[in-house]
């Protein structure tokens, strides 16, 4: 009776300790803990490093596509910014969405990294932002959006005002950000097929890369990276046979 309880025991521990481990596995953008280190840290950050079709990635090598113009659709508000210890994320209100390839992908949230995890043509932007959309099945697609240092951005100034100032605080937004103020004018964009930029890095993201960056002023940049406390962007990733389409 014994053997079998601990027998039951020690096969519940064996087929629930990979799960804890990455429940608690530490990542971040440090030396120890950081992006060369993921696919290290847990069993279910192995594709961070084995995966083939990672992001972020240079867009330099352009196929003409053709691609529709990107447009956001229902402009909902944003309802809660959060802290994460990673990243400021902004969860939004149900109702906004975007539709890529017969396909309607909800906006779940939106996040930023300084400085910006995708390259233009070799360029870096001082802030990149990550409009994170899903299907009904939980496939996802992102809109990036680029920003370079200028005048103040207008949305940027009402999140910052209430930016939680440490990891794991939030707050609900008094003056909610219609996500269509984040975008720029044009909606020409890059697409390719990626992943998550964070553990997991999950692959099978669809990712739409605007071409034309938005203002944001210098003191904007500054508060976010005093906020978050340094760099939190992954360097970019081998294309390998990816296409970037324009």
């Amino acid at each position: 009776m014994h053997k079998t309880r601990l027998s039951i025991a020690i096969l519940t521990f064996l087929t629930t300790a990979p799960l804890l481990a990455s429940e608690s596995a530490h990542w971040g953008y440090d030396a120890e803990s950081g992006p060369s280190h993921w696919g290290e840290l847990s069993p279910q950050f192995n594709t961070c490093g084995t995966g083939k079709n990672q992001s972020p990635v240079d867009l330099n090598r352009l196929t003409d596509g053709n691609l529709d113009s990107f447009k956001e659709e229902g402009h909902v508000g944003s309802e809660v910014i959060e802290n994460n210890g990673h990243t400021i994320e902004v969860k939004t209100q149900p109702g906004s969405y975007i539709t890529l390839d017969g396909i309607r992908f909800e906006l779940r949230q939106f996040h930023f990294h300084s400085p910006s995890e995708n390259h233009i043509k070799g360029k870096s932007f001082p802030l990149e932002a990550h409009l994170v959309h899903e299907d009904k099945d939980g496939n996802l697609a992102v809109v990036a959006v680029m920003f370079e240092t200028g005048k103040d951005n207008p949305a940027l100034t009402k999140l910052w005002a209430q930016m939680p100032k440490q990891p794991g605080e939030s707050s609900t937004l008094s003056s909610p950000v219609n996500v269509e103020q984040l975008l720029p004018s044009s909606g020409q964009y890059y697409r390719y097929d990626g992943s998550l930029t964070t553990p997991p890095c999950t692959e099978g993201v669809r990712w739409l890369v605007m071409k034309t960056p938005v203002d944001l002023s210098k003191q904007q940049l500054s508060e976010f990276t005093n906020t978050i406390g340094g760099p939190n962007n992954r360097p970019v990733q081998p294309m390998n046979a990816r296409l970037i389409i324009e």
